[in-house]
């Protein structure tokens, strides 16, 4: 990622300093930890569905990787359908403690390989056994129901079940990431970090609050 900016601000420094947005939000995200009570991972996830209405909710980001940013959820909820109806997806990160938020947007793609067979793998047993019986989004006649149908999973699967083909990861490419802090009387700090495709220069731009 370095060297591959246009900056056309003329004072981004301190917390906005760098020519890598993807550590960038590594770093905010850490100092975050230090501080927020709970999730400091967490994101809204905004979508959109056919009719093009859009849709939030709170996911976990999972990981940030050298050019992308990936969480794990069902594939055939609401959110996994329309993310794969739509091929986008925005992300938006807020650290109350910090006074900072992160906003994403990109085009999505599966992580359904080895990456999300490791991860899987690595989630608590219960929760891989409510990965398996909960089908997600779609309507629930009681809890009752979803209890009876967990505790027929578990009798029927061994201690160590594979990654169900309709659960894995979503990866997100951005072709915007803004970051923002808070300003006294409501004058924030925002630069905005966008670029055409994945391969073209990062073009930063401060913008006003």
């Amino acid at each position: 990622m370095s060297g591959k900016v246009v900056d056309r601000s003329t004072d981004r420094s301190g917390i906005f300093a760098g020519d890598d947005p993807f550590q960038m939000v590594r770093d905010w995200m850490e100092v975050a930890a230090a501080t927020e009570p709970n999730d400091p991972h967490a994101a809204s996830l905004a979508t959109v569905d056919a009719a093009g209405r859009p849709n939030v909710r709170i996911i976990l980001l999972k990981e940030i990787e050298d050019a992308a940013f990936v969480f794990y959820s069902n594939y055939d909820s609401a959110k996994g359908q329309e993310i794969l109806g739509s091929g986008h997806a925005a992300l938006c990160l807020h650290w109350k403690t910090t006074l900072r938020q992160v906003r994403i947007r990109g085009t999505v793609t599966k992580e359904d390989g080895p990456q999300a067979d490791a991860y899987y793998a690595s989630r608590p047993l219960g929760s891989r056994y409510g990965a398996i019986a909960s089908r997600q989004s779609r309507p629930l006649t009681s809890r009752d129901e979803l209890i009876e149908r967990l505790e027929s999973t578990k009798l029927q699967l061994t201690d160590e079940p594979s990654r169900p083909e309709y659960w894995g990861g979503f990866r997100i490419v951005p072709f915007e990431i803004e970051f923002w802090a808070n300003g006294e009387f409501r004058l924030h700090d925002r630069f905005r970090w966008y670029r055409e495709t994945p391969d073209a220069p990062w073009d930063v731009t401060r913008l006003n609050p």
